[in-house]
């Protein structure tokens, strides 16, 4: 039993953390690209495929990508399968990442572009976006997107797991 109390509480908490991101200003921070902020909704994520697994963090992805869909002003991301998606694989391709290497700034920069690569590559898939401009974004938006992800993620992952008593 404790440990899907556990599990639940832990999912609560992302999710929660991911509706506050998505919702406030919180979520994007400012980076020296064109586009001037990057997204660190996608932490939560991340953080829920290594801690507890990919159906915890293909849930707090979906809440992600929901987040996305229902919120943005972006023609993108208007197309649920597009915001949603990509955000549920993340949780899965990051929790894999980490059970192959465990290393958790490995898994961080496979999340980050999870949603990088799903996003843009639908929206050229639903001829939203050229190709060209796609990689143009993934590289100067994905890729300081990944690094500065990666980064929270390792400080976040180890000290939940000091707060949990296990190691990273």
């Amino acid at each position: 039993m404790k440990g899907k109390t556990r599990t639940i509480a832990i999912t609560g908490m992302l999710s929660a953390i991911a509706i506050v991101l998505g919702l406030t200003p919180l979520g994007l921070i400012p980076v020296p690209t064109l586009a001037g902020k990057a997204t660190i909704m996608h932490i939560p994520v991340i953080v829920g495929a290594i801690i507890e697994g990919p159906i915890v963090g293909m849930f707090v992805g979906f809440i992600f990508g929901l987040i996305s869909f229902t919120t943005t002003a972006a023609h993108l991301l208007k197309n649920p399968i597009i915001a949603i998606i990509p955000r549920i694989l993340i949780g899965l391709f990051s929790y894999y990442a980490y059970k192959w290497t465990k290393n958790t700034i490995i898994s961080a920069i496979v999340g980050g572009l999870t949603n990088t690569v799903g996003v843009l590559g639908l929206g050229v898939a639903f001829k939203i976006i050229p190709f060209a401009a796609a990689v143009g974004i993934a590289g100067t938006q994905g890729i300081p997107e990944a690094i500065v992800g990666a980064i929270i993620t390792m400080i976040v992952v180890k000290a939940l797991y000091k707060v949990l008593g296990e190691k990273a």
